[in-house]
């Protein structure tokens, strides 16, 4: 049996879970065609609340920050907590958003673990 080192295997499983975020997002036809101005994506605030709603957050922010951070080989973030946000932004909508909400905290989980 060939053994893939834990870090291999965290990024694989993100890529993983991030396209899968990506595939629900459009699935519930969340996804958005023309982006948000670059002022909107310059928030400092947390999730860009002020300027993004919390689904163009993942899709304009999010989502590219990781796939960098993959494609480029560069630090994981030892620690994020981004499903709290996504179950109260979620509450509002009449959408069954369980599998959205269920893949976000796969990735908390995934980054937030201590791998050895």
């Amino acid at each position: 049996m060939i053994e893939i080192e834990p870090e291999r295997q965290t990024r694989h499983l993100l890529a993983a879970l991030l396209h899968q975020l990506e595939s629900e997002l459009r699935l519930q036809a969340l996804w958005q065609r023309d982006p948000p101005s670059e002022a909107a994506l310059q928030s400092r605030e947390p999730f860009a609340i002020d300027t993004l709603n919390f689904v163009q957050w993942l899709q304009f922010i999010f989502l590219p920050k990781m796939i960098n951070l993959l494609r480029y080989s560069l630090p994981l973030p030892t620690t994020i907590c981004v499903a709290p946000m996504a179950n109260e932004y979620f509450k509002a909508l009449p959408l069954d958003s369980r599998q959205i909400e269920d893949i976000i905290s796969r990735i908390d989980h995934l980054l937030s673990e201590p791998h050895e």
